[in-house]
């Protein structure tokens, strides 16, 4: 039967093709003229199609730049925060849309009140169109039936260029009309190109078809024949199956490749497909449906077919449906496996771009938790050692375990919550992983019973609950298990195999690198930190001049090189210093240690602010040519501001090497910054150091600060000059420890990058009944004078019981002064927390202490006054030298 009705099927092509050859030369001309015609018009068709849509592409990009432009340009910000921003945004608006060759530019409100509009009644009034995405920051283009017609139109925001906040809106757009009288001015040319392309087309293809006549006239109807037997073997031995269905659901041909692979029988051509024997339903609804589809997998029996279907006829043959077939069962396994292996390389990509993001154990556990969910668990768990939490190495055993991150698909689980401590017990997979340094495999959990020893309630509420297989992988970096990784399964998920094992030993392998760095980067920063504050004063000095309140706050990403000090000087002063060291670390804190030593040092050879400084560069040089590669990297960049107050003749006397000048908040509450010479950082040298000196009322408030107080990324510095202004101007009164935390809460940024120091110091002013001074004459006689003088002010002062060891010591001081240096010669005693005797002569030479043998006759005073004063000492002034002596009082008074 098959055999019979191809025969006859072999008949009637070569018959058609045989009428067909002596007719296709006559007609062929006018089937090339009738194609050619189509194809122009389809051409002119689709230029103006594509004219059309130019026109309503530019119209739209037009609007969105004019919108844009105005919504950037300078003062429209500034116009918006006027009472009337009407009358200075609508001739701006009108100018730029005749500028702009656009109908309409609206400003408006947020909630979509108009500032400006062509139409100027229609001021006033809500804007018509969608203003919700550009609130969120969009820019959004719609067209719209607004006043001036149908309309397109675009929408951005306008935002505020300190905080990003949208403040208002700018709309710019086009009449609809308008944009179509450009598709008209196109179309005469458009219609005349296409009239072109016809001529030159018919005149082309009249002269192809001549050709095409000429070759196959003499094209013989057995060359025909041949031509589709020669078809017919290629169809029926190529290795893909071929279908036709005709448009009624009849399968009309089937070659060899296609009855095997869905095992047809052999009188199936003509059949309907929906009667084929062994077919696959959706097999078969897919071939009478005649939709397109393109490797579309179908199961046939035990083999996976992919399908290709595409309609003909589109050309006014027979409405029929062809269909390839191609045996992929082979290639779907392949394939699945290939699938697999790309998601597994997937989450490991992605594990190392999202675990280990920053130096926090905490933070890298929960990011291992949740990488994995929910593509390779259902749920994870980490546990770490609590000594890990703290920078410490952990303990051999699974003892002091810290739950350190749980994640999952759900939050209501029944898996022991964050933060919990406990220990593994002996015989569960956790203990068994942790001191083996090996990963375990349950895959079956209601079947196990190991692990419910850990805790039998809540291993219970997890069978309960679905979860049915676990992998335990140990985190160990370096040889040593940091803690332990447990990955949970539920029915969402097959159970756990040994192949998802060396998956879940890659993911924490990974994380484990990034823990261990977190762990010892904490353990470093502790040291660090705890080294500078060890570095730094650790309680203010007892003193009288000032009130003092200070604030030391450390970066977030580590220890830096600020400092602050305040040093009490002979006569009642108090020194001030406040530097920078640039960097973080070790090396930093160690370098502002050794400066604030020195400062210390230097400071008790009472030396003047700019001397200081010079001795503090010259040492910080040093230190530079000092430091080796192999040892350390030097002092890169160091500032300094020292200062000395005088609360007698209430004088301030300040330098400063590269740091920023101090604020001075008045009595009244005004602020200013002191003009105080700028000098260069520590450590350039050649450069010398100036010193400014101020007179400050009582009840000034000093204001010293380090540069990570005002300097942030996202702002100037003048703006964070501008801050501490405000913040400190305005409340007069306020004490220093006020003023330290409302300067903190206004100033500093929310995250600093840097660290900051902050000194607030409160003058005060001795008074005038504490202090006493004479002038002298240089004359032996006047000593006695000026005992007398000491004895009764010390009477007065209810401190007679000092006068003996007073008077003996200014004796012995007014005489050196007398004999060995020059006038003009004058005391000063002073009454604060110790009794303060100086006399001040003309002479630059500092006396010695000296031990006098048994026949000098000399050199003997300064001795007796080390040994009966509490401490002595000398310091330089412009005009000469003061030596001074302390006694101790019994109480503050």
């Amino acid at each position: 039967m098959a055999s019979r009705f191809a025969r006859f099927r072999h008949l009637s092509v070569k018959r058609l093709i045989t009428k067909s050859t002596r007719t296709v030369a006559g007609q062929v001309l006018v089937f090339q003229v009738a194609l050619v015609v189509l194809l122009v018009a389809c051409g002119v068709f689709a230029l103006i199609l594509q004219s059309e849509r130019d026109s309503s592409a530019e119209a739209r990009r037009r609007s969105t730049a004019v919108a844009q432009t105005f919504a950037h340009s300078p003062g429209v910000l500034a116009a918006l925060r006027t009472p009337d921003p009407s009358k200075l945004l609508q001739p701006l608006t009108e100018a730029a849309r005749r500028a702009a060759d656009v109908d309409f530019i609206v400003v408006m409100d947020t909630e979509g009140i108009r500032y400006t509009h062509p139409l100027p009644d229609r001021i006033g009034k809500r804007f018509v169109g969608e203003i919700g995405p550009s609130l969120a920051g969009k820019v959004y283009v719609e067209s719209v039936d607004g006043p001036l017609g149908r309309e397109v139109q675009a929408t951005v925001p306008i935002r505020n260029a300190d905080s990003e906040e949208v403040v208002a809106l700018v709309s710019a757009g086009m009449k609809v009309k308008n944009v179509e009288s450009q598709l008209n001015r196109q179309l005469p040319i458009i219609l005349g190109a296409g009239a072109g392309a016809l001529v030159l087309s018919a005149g082309v293809t009249a002269l192809v078809g001549r050709r095409l006549r000429r070759q196959t006239h003499s094209l013989a109807p057995d060359e025909m024949a041949l031509m589709y037997e020669h078809h017919d073997t290629v169809l029926h031995s190529v290795r893909e199956g071929v279908l036709i269905v005709a448009a009624d659901g009849r399968l009309m041909l089937a070659n060899d490749e296609a009855r095997r692979l869905l095992e047809l029988p052999p009188d199936i051509e003509g059949r309907l497909v929906s009667d084929l024997p062994g077919l696959d339903p959706d097999t078969k609804a897919l071939l009478a449906s005649g939709r397109e589809v393109t490797d579309e997998v179908h199961l046939s029996g035990e083999r996976l077919i992919a399908v290709n279907q595409r309609p003909t006829g589109r050309e006014g043959g027979p409405r029929e449906t062809v269909v390839t077939l191609r045996d992929s069962t082979e290639l779907q396994a392949v394939t699945g496996r290939a699938e697999v292996a790309r998601e597994r390389l997937r989450l490991l990509y992605d594990a190392g771009l999202h675990i280990g993001t920053t130096l926090d154990v905490l933070r890298t556990a929960d990011e291992l938790a949740r990488v994995p969910i929910p593509r390779f668990a259902d749920f994870v768990t980490v546990d770490l050692a609590d000594a890990v939490l703290h920078g410490e190495e952990p303990a051999p055993t699974g003892t002091d375990m810290r739950r350190a991150a749980v994640a999952g698909i759900v939050d209501d689980h029944p898996l022991t919550e964050q933060g919990r401590l406990f220990d593994y017990q002996p015989s569960t997979p956790h203990a068994r992983g942790y001191g083996s340094g090996r990963s375990q495999l349950v895959s079956d959990l209601p079947a196990a019973t190991d692990w419910r020893l850990q805790d039998p309630g809540r291993a219970g509420a997890i069978i309960d609950y679905g979860i049915h297989s676990l992998i335990t992988a140990p985190i160990q970096a370096r040889g040593v298990v940091l803690g332990m990784a447990s990955f949970w399964r539920t029915q969402q998920h097959e159970r756990f195999n040994e192949e998802d094992v060396s998956l879940a030993e890659e993911l924490v392998a990974r994380a484990a690198i990034s823990i261990d760095n977190a762990r010892r980067y904490t353990r470093e920063h502790a040291l660090a930190v705890t080294l500078q504050r060890s570095l730094l004063p650790q309680a203010m000095p007892q003193q009288n001049a000032l009130d003092i309140a200070y604030r030391y706050l450390p970066a977030q990403s580590g220890v830096g090189g600020d400092w602050f000090d305040v040093i009490p000087m002979p006569g009642g002063r108090v020194a001030l210093a406040v530097g920078d060291v640039v960097g973080h670390g070790l090396h930093a804190a160690a370098t502002m240690g050794r400066l604030r030593t020195a400062v210390h040092n230097f400071s008790t050879l009472d030396l003047p602010p700019d001397e200081l400084l010079s001795h503090l560069d010259d040492l910080v040089g040093s230190i530079d040519q000092s430091e080796t590669a192999e040892s350390a990297a030097g002092v890169v960049g160091a500032t300094c501001l020292y200062g000395i107050y005088d609360p007698v003749t209430s004088r301030y006397v300040v330098a400063r090497a590269g740091h920023l000048a101090p604020a001075l908040v008045r009595p009244d509450g005004t602020v200013t910054f002191p003009e105080v010479p700028a000098g260069p950082p520590l450590g350039l040298g050649g450069m010398p150091f100036q010193t400014a000196e101020l007179c400050l009322a009582e009840g000034t408030q000093l204001v010293l600060y380090t540069d990570g107080l005002i300097e942030d990324r996202r702002r100037d510095l003048d703006v964070g000059m501008a801050l501490l202004r405000d913040a400190l101007a305005g409340k007069p009164g306020r004490a220093p420890e006020e003023t330290c935390q409302d300067v903190l809460d206004s100033v500093l940024p929310g995250r600093p990058k840097d660290d900051v120091a902050l000194l607030v110091a409160r003058t005060r002013q001795l008074p005038p009944d504490r202090i006493a001074d004479w002038d002298v004459p240089p004359e032996p006689a006047a000593v006695a004078g000026m005992r007398d003088a000491v004895s009764r002010r010390l009477e007065a002062w209810g401190l007679s019981e000092f006068g003996f060891t007073m008077e003996l010591i200014l004796s012995e001081l007014i005489t050196n002064a007398i004999r060995y240096g020059s006038g003009p010669i004058h005391v000063r005693l002073i009454r604060d927390r110790t009794l303060i005797c100086e006399v001040a002569d003309g002479s630059s030479t500092s006396p010695h202490l000296r031990y006098a043998a048994t026949t000098d006759e000399g050199g003997r005073g300064l001795f007796l006054v080390s040994q009966m004063a509490e401490r002595w000492g000398t310091r330089y002034t412009p005009q000469g030298k003061v030596i001074w002596a302390e006694q101790a009082l019994p109480q503050v008074p």
